[in-house]
């Protein structure tokens, strides 16, 4: 009914980073972070974490919307990895 379509209107979106396998960083974006992460772990994530697996969520960012949540995404996908790690005080080392 429309509970429903009201809940998932106003659900938050994130912006999530993993550490992965080997030290490498993957960025995505999802509703629900628990989940995503265990899909990735699975092997259902996607293909870069089929081959690279995730160790530990490292950061998350709430948005507002899915559209500003796949902006932010972008934005982080085109900065280096030191920019990631210093910029969002990541903590992992910079390799």
């Amino acid at each position: 009914g429309s509970k429903n379509l009201k809940e998932y209107t106003t659900r938050m979106w994130f912006v999530y980073i993993l550490l992965c396998h080997g030290g490498n960083l993957y960025t995505g974006i999802a509703l629900d972070i628990d989940k995503r992460f265990r899909e990735h772990v699975s092997g259902k994530g996607g293909a870069y974490t089929r081959s690279h697996p995730p160790e530990r969520i490292v950061y998350t960012e709430q948005i507002e919307s899915r559209s500003a949540a796949l902006r932010r995404e972008a934005e982080i996908k085109r900065w280096s990895r030191d920019t990631k790690i210093r910029t969002l005080h990541l903590k992992i080392s910079i390799k």
